[in-house]
């Protein structure tokens, strides 16, 4: 069947579309937040008994923490199963927003019309536009043109501690053909794009101890070993002059960019000028050679996020410290082994010590890269209906951050998954006065219709 009167139908239903919507986002489901433990519940029964009035087979399952919503809807062709979560972030400080978190209300803005409030565009508004056009579609035809699992969980905002444990016990009922993820953005304010990359991460904390206390610098100094001294000069060697990084076998499972999606990368205009403007910089500071989206979607980065030791505070104390302290991760691509450089990094880190000194490791967590296999039709045929829709051509694109729910639909359910998200930049996810365009509601349910009509084709 045509497409058209789907899509006919999702604008005629705007108005009652963003009704429900604003219902769902007034429930304050703040999963990290003991007190909010019912209103998560009530945010997923919410969800149950929308999805049931359409026809869904839907149902609230517990967990150790929020509950998960399950739902299916059975048709001919395919089986997608779509992600969402309903959970949100905490609001504090609640005296930057200039309303009322929890009661959302369009806004006209110099860019536009705007949904206003938290959760609308991470993950709320986000999941309601695929669950709209499923209604669209089901209310148009009677049915939805493919087979659909619609999973949605409650603690996504609090680290997801259920939901690999559920998954596992769950494997069979949510395996699907591939998986669709809404939690991401544009890649320009009028460009779609499917994400098919996501680096992994390792983040590991290292504290350098020298002396058995903080010593005197004039009674010390020059004599005895200085921790932060030791730590400056690991931090230093873990690059060399041209930006690639030393630990021996880092680059193992660092594959290169295929022409075809360097070509497309290359024609989507990324401004790195502007990009590294809005944060006061203007100098590339990557691998020597790399373009700049190279270097924040395909290769592998080390960073050092924080470093500490001695006297910090206010004035001045003239010590040697007993340790000194950083943290570091890793953005890993590929088939980076977060295992293998873990143990790579702290052995390279090891050998820089000198006798009087001891090093030791605390891992901050590990997840590897994933890649997507573009072959899965689904890929092609979401690329052909967003660029419909949207009128310019949709790309493939990769992410500079980590999506653990690919990772592990990819680990635990054998499936590749499509990152499709309409949401903005200046969305100001997690912070006060969160947006997500009007157009990008509007735009997404239409956007989704048409991915399920070229799934059910």
């Amino acid at each position: 069947m045509s497409v058209a009167p789907v899509l006919a139908r999702l604008d005629q239903d705007i108005d009652a579309a963003l009704a429900r919507l604003f219902d769902l986002l007034r429930i304050p489901s703040i999963s990290t937040d003991p007190a909010y433990k019912a209103d998560c519940d009530r945010a997923a029964d919410w969800l149950v008994a929308d999805l049931a009035s359409m026809g869904f087979d839907a149902s609230k399952r517990p967990t150790p923490g929020h509950p998960m919503v399950v739902a299916h809807y059975d048709a001919p062709g395919p089986h997608v199963l779509f992600y969402g979560h309903y959970d949100v972030q905490p609001v504090d400080p609640l005296e930057l927003w200039d309303r009322d978190p929890f009661d959302p209300q369009i806004q006209d803005t110099p860019k536009g019309q705007v949904i206003r409030g938290r959760g609308t565009s991470d993950d709320k508004g986000q999941l309601m536009t695929f669950v709209e056009a499923c209604r669209a579609w089901i209310a148009e035809t009677g049915s939805l043109p493919c087979k659909v699992t619609i999973f949605l969980e409650g603690e996504e905002e609090s680290g997801s501690p259920s939901l690999v444990p559920y998954m596992k016990e769950n494997a069979e009922e949510l395996t699907a053909d591939v998986a669709l993820i809404c939690d991401t953005t544009l890649f320009a304010d009028t460009v779609p794009a499917i994400t098919t990359q996501l680096r992994g991460l390792l983040g590991e904390e290292i504290t350098v101890t020298g002396p058995s206390k903080d010593l005197h610098s004039g009674m010390f100094g020059g004599v005895a070993m200085n921790p932060a001294r030791v730590l400056a000069k690991i931090i230093a060697a873990l690059h060399d002059g041209t930006g690639r990084v030393t630990v021996p076998g880092f680059y193992d499972g660092v594959p290169e960019l295929s022409p075809e999606l360097k070509a497309q990368w290359d024609g989507l205009g990324f401004d790195a000028d502007r990009f590294l403007g809005d944060v006061g910089l203007s100098i590339p500071a990557g691998e020597a050679g790399r373009s700049p989206l190279e270097m924040i979607w395909s290769q592998p980065t080390c960073e050092v996020n924080g470093i500490w030791g001695g006297y910090t505070g206010e004035g001045f104390k003239t010590v040697l410290p007993s340790k000194a302290h950083a943290k570091i991760s890793f953005r890993l691509v590929g088939s980076q082994d977060p295992h293998k450089l873990r143990e790579s990094f702290r052995d390279y880190v090891t050998a820089m010590v000198p006798a009087d000194c001891q090093i030791s490791f605390k891992g901050h967590g590990n997840s590897p890269a994933s890649v997507m296999e573009t072959s899965h039709p689904v890929f092609e045929k979401s690329r052909q209906a967003l660029t419909e829709e949207w009128g310019v051509e949709a790309a493939f694109i990769g992410s500079g951050g980590s999506i653990p729910i690919a990772g592990y639909f990819k680990t635990y359910l054998g499936m590749d998954s499509a990152l499709i998200g309409f949401g903005r930049e200046d969305d100001a996810l997690h912070s006060p006065n969160e947006k997500y365009d009007l157009e990008c509601f509007q735009k997404g349910t239409r956007s989704w219709a048409r991915i399920l009509g070229e799934m059910g084709s």
